[in-house]
């Protein structure tokens, strides 16, 4: 392969790996539905600490995925789990937050919720985790990955969800006034709908799963 087919070949997985993971954790992390938890958790707090918090969100869910991106196959070879089976156990846990959000359920705890009351720092727990990089983002990273055999493809992938921590940062800092301006209604509608999708995805994900282990 020539120096130039190998440039063309990179510039061509690079953005469509960085597309795909961006289109496959954005309705998952659902950073819109994260706001109203946010601005709840945040209500006394001035502007500068509100954004400060926000922006530390965002970062801590560029590492949490990166780091299963990375490592994820790691610890897949080390507790023998195959990738049909994560498949499966990925959809299973999407399908589960999906209900949730259809069913209008909370995505934290009531005692996750209570103790984020207490803590001067709520970007690592309960925001970034479990909130806006749960399990269901962590597998679904991990099934990406797994797939991937190639440093555009990989970098790809970090671009693309480092474009996911970048929108949760955003919308955690500029959601409110659209949040208000929409009403508790529209807001648990969009999340419907996006519970819709998380849900289609989940059974696709179920659905690769057993083929797999059919083939």
């Amino acid at each position: 392969m020539t120096s130039a087919s190998a440039l063309g070949q990179f510039l061509r997985t690079l953005p469509a790996s960085a597309a795909a993971t961006f289109l496959a954790l954005f309705p998952i992390v659902d950073p819109f539905g994260g706001i109203p938890i946010f601005f709840t958790m945040t209500s006394t707090w001035t502007a500068q600490d509100r954004r400060r918090t926000a922006y530390k969100t965002g970062l801590w869910v560029f590492v949490i995925l990166v780091t299963f991106l990375f490592f994820g196959r790691f610890v897949l070879y080390f507790f023998g789990i195959s990738l049909p089976v994560l498949k499966i156990a990925g959809g299973l846990i999407v399908a589960n937050t999906a209900w949730g959000m259809v069913t209008s359920h909370a995505r934290i705890t009531p005692e996750e919720s209570h103790e984020a009351r207490d803590k001067e720092d709520i970007s690592l727990t309960p925001l970034a985790m479990p909130l806006m990089s749960g399990p269901g983002a962590i597998g679904v990273v991990m099934a990406l990955a797994a797939h991937v055999d190639n440093a555009a493809a990989y970098l790809g992938m970090v671009i693309g969800v480092a474009g996911i921590a970048l929108s949760v940062a955003l919308f955690f800092c500029m959601g409110g006034p659209l949040v208000r301006r929409l009403g508790p209604s529209a807001v648990g509608a969009i999340n419907k709908i996006f519970g819709f999708l998380i849900l289609a995805i989940a059974v696709q994900l179920v659905w690769d799963g057993v083929a797999d282990f059919k083939n």
